[in-house]
């Protein structure tokens, strides 16, 4: 499930924000050039931002263990995990939030379809994976609840922010576009290439890509 999930961030990144941020920045600044260099620049200030919190909030993968953060700062491990998600979560947010402000359907129905396809097993995952580790059930029901709240509160300020402010919206797409890119590359696939089971994860991720790339065609018409 978390390659299936990779493949359909990595897509909708790609063809559900980045493609639709370079085609409305071209003709906002009517320039193809200046259009690209301005979506090039937030997608690698999106990236760069969630580099950041990376950096500086602390937070604990299932797999790959703690990281970000001084040492110094002692959190119960619950709260790393969901930390750890909540960072994974908020682009997707942002995402979704940014393209329902479009006031495009064509744009906002296959990236809500896409965020909404892999986010309720992998809230089923987050929860399982804490019952593993030992936590009861209302305490993993709780994290996953949490996590789903961080979305909610990115897709949020992606509304507010397209909406009052339409000249922002394809650099919010670009911006939520470069910060998907680095959840996928940064935190999900060093994930999946630890498991045992990276063969399986692998195919999951192509799977999750093209089903994406197909959403993305027949519910843009």
């Amino acid at each position: 499930l978390m390659g299936f999930s990779a493949g359909i961030m990595l897509s909708a990144s790609s063809f559900s924000l980045i493609v639709p941020a370079l085609h409305l920045a071209a003709a906002q600044t009517q320039s193809q050039t200046i259009g690209a260099f301005l979506v090039g620049a937030m997608i690698l200030l999106g990236a760069a931002f969630f580099l950041f919190c990376d950096r500086i909030i602390p937070h604990e993968h299932f797999i790959t263990g703690r990281e970000g953060g001084p040492p110094s700062i002692q959190l119960k491990r619950i709260w790393l995990f969901v930390l750890a998600i909540a960072i994974h979560n908020f682009p997707e947010g942002l995402a979704v939030g940014s393209s329902i402000g479009s006031q495009s359907l064509a744009l906002a129905l296959p990236v809500v379809a896409g965020i909404g396809l892999q986010d309720l097993p992998e809230g089923f995952v987050v929860a399982a994976a804490l019952m593993s580790v030992g936590y009861s059930r209302k305490e993993s029901l709780l994290a996953a609840i949490g996590t789903g709240v961080v979305e909610a509160i990115a897709a949020l300020i992606g509304f507010m922010a397209t909406t009052f402010f339409s000249v922002l919206l394809p650099s919010m797409l670009a911006f939520a576009g470069g910060a998907m890119l680095y959840v996928v590359v940064e935190e999900m696939i060093p994930e999946i290439q630890n498991k045992p089971t990276s063969r399986d994860s692998s195919t999951g991720l192509l799977c999750g890509f093209v089903m994406m790339m197909i959403l993305e065609v027949v519910l843009s018409k």
